[in-house]
């Protein structure tokens, strides 16, 4: 796990490395898997080794609204908030790439923030990466057109994966978005028209202008 670690964490010292390998627990979770809900009381937090891990939000009718990824060198700001209060989880987090975690105990946070300056540094980082990333998709809610939202999803699923063909049906993005098949479908066509994509079988492609 060391040389997992320093490489996908190159800015962890190598004194945290080594409290990460006496004190947390690595899993391999498959695409699919639920790995946190929301009421569930939280005891850990997730970094990630590979893969890709998708968090949202869960109406009481469970309809999901997608808010972001965490990708290899990341980890749950969400779960690290609940560190300081023994607090329920307000968020869904699904496997949707197969997965290598590392599980950390919530009961060390405050040490490691005291320990080890890294940890702190990586800490606060993930904390205003995603503050940043919540107030971009509460823009996209509030302030956009249904349309304008789809386009943005697509943007930040090209920059997730790195990749122009996204493996997304129509009933995905419709849940993402927390509206229906119908429309999103009638928005890429429409897209399709304008030359901003290309839809396939079981692929849009994003087109580069």
């Amino acid at each position: 796990m060391s040389s997992s670690l320093q490489q996908i964490f190159p800015s962890f010292s190598t004194p945290l490395i080594e409290a990460i390998n006496q004190n947390a627990n690595e899993q391999f979770v498959s695409a699919g898997t639920v790995i946190m809900r929301t009421g569930q009381y939280i005891k850990n937090t997730m970094l990630v080794i590979s893969g890709k891990v998708k968090i949202y939000r869960e109406d009481e009718n469970g309809g999901e609204f997608f808010m972001y990824y965490l990708q290899p060198g990341q980890a749950c700001a969400l779960s690290m908030v609940c560190a300081t209060k023994s607090e329920k989880s307000q968020i869904m987090a699904k496997v949707v790439e197969d997965a290598e975690l590392i599980s950390v105990p919530l009961s060390l946070m405050d040490k490691w923030m005291m320990e080890h300056r890294s940890w702190y540094e990586f800490v606060i980082a993930t904390y205003r990466n995603r503050f940043e990333e919540v107030l971009e998709v509460l823009d996209s809610v509030a302030f956009r057109a249904m349309d304008e939202r789809l386009e943005f999803y697509l943007k930040r699923q090209v920059t997730s994966c790195g990749c122009k063909d996204l493996k997304l049906s129509h009933q995905e993005i419709a849940m993402d978005l927390n509206t229906s098949r119908e429309v999103v479908s009638r928005l890429l066509k429409k897209m399709e028209q304008r030359g901003l994509l290309k839809l396939h079988r079981n692929h849009i492609e994003v087109v580069t202008k």
